[in-house]
């Protein structure tokens, strides 16, 4: 799971020259600070906190690593410094095990800092190589961005740099201002934990594009039909689905499908939903029709697609990712 470097600079720079070498890694550092903390809206906070140090700063930047270390070093320390205050985002299916009766009462929302998605459109480049683009989408996947929620901060920088990044030990070191013998100590340590609380998610056989969006396209008219037979023939016997920021998650084709029944397909025809891409995932933004008969934004649903099938659906319930996906907050009505 490795995204190439993105070159070097060989000496150092200024004024204007530094503005443009610079913002070519803003992507990437955007992308490198999400896995980090888990949320797209700190994550670009983070990112302009990195440019301004840099800015302040480009000045003693003499070109002894690459400019491209040299940001990762401001932004991997900010995130750090963040981190010490916010914690880690989890998502339901990390807080504990999954309920088996639908029809119970929902627990109150709690006041959990949840994982959040991010979309496609904030990180891909041109696509001038497909093997890299591939590379770093499967690098934000959203099981593996919330696998990494479970390890401590500085051992999630570690296996991020060398890892993700493919950073030298010794420029890991660099970064964090220790030696190359505590990174590989520290990745060591990361690479057991994170295979510990990685999901066993089946990846064998992934879905080619065609597939996703014949899955996806069957997925969104079974939905907005509330068609049960059609969902139910495109959901796989062990699949799941978690809607921060609710705490309850359910697991099982037939819990999800009672639960549809009962708590989401109460009003005939009650959804559209718009196509979207997220985490290098397929997703759809999902708007529920009011009293009053309008279409309003509800949250946006992320799908891992496995041989069979869907295997999980992670419906983020945060009306304010809307505007980061450039989608509209009320759907016009018409079919999808």
């Amino acid at each position: 799971m490795t995204v190439p470097p993105s070159g070097r600079v060989a000496q150092g720079v200024a004024g204007e020259d530094f503005v443009r070498l610079a913002d070519s890694f803003r992507r990437e550092l955007l992308a490198h600070c999400y896995r980090m903390v888990g949320s797209v809206h700190d994550a670009e906070d983070l990112v302009q906190e990195t440019y301004l140090r840099a800015w302040r700063s480009h000045h003693e930047f003499e070109g002894r690593s690459s400019l491209r270390t040299w940001l990762y070093r401001i932004a991997t320390n900010a995130c750090l410094t963040a981190l010490e205050r916010s914690g880690r985002r989890p998502l339901p299916s990390g807080l504990g095990g999954p309920s088996d009766d639908p029809q119970a009462p929902i627990p109150p929302l709690t006041e959990v800092a949840w994982l959040q998605p991010i979309p496609d459109s904030l990180l891909d480049e041109v696509p001038d190589d497909p093997a890299a683009i591939v590379a770093s989408r499967h690098s934000v996947r959203l099981a593996f961005v919330a696998a990494l929620q479970h390890l401590p901060p500085r051992q999630r920088a570690v296996l991020l740099l060398r890892d993700v990044l493919a950073l030298r030990a010794a420029e890991v070191a660099e970064i964090l201002d220790t030696t190359s013998v505590a990174v590989n100590s520290i990745l060591q340590r990361a690479r057991a934990q994170l295979a510990q609380v990685s999901p066993a998610e089946d990846e064998t056989a992934e879905p080619s594009d065609a597939e996703h969006r014949e899955l996806l396209d069957k997925y969104v008219a079974a939905f907005e039909n509330a068609d049960m037979a059609a969902l139910a023939k495109l959901l796989r016997a062990d699949a799941v689905i978690e809607m921060p920021p609710i705490a309850v998650w359910f697991s099982g084709r037939d819990v999800l499908i009672r639960f549809f029944e009962s708590r989401v397909f109460s009003v005939p025809r009650g959804w559209r939903m718009l196509r979207t891409r997220a985490n290098g995932q397929p997703a759809v933004a999902t708007y529920l029709r009011d009293d009053d008969g309008v279409f309003r934004a509800h949250g946006i649903q992320l799908l891992a697609l496995a041989a069979g099938g869907i295997q999980r659906i992670t419906a983020f319930r945060d009306v304010s990712l809307f505007a980061k996906f450039g989608l509209p907050i009320v759907h016009d009505g018409t079919d999808s």
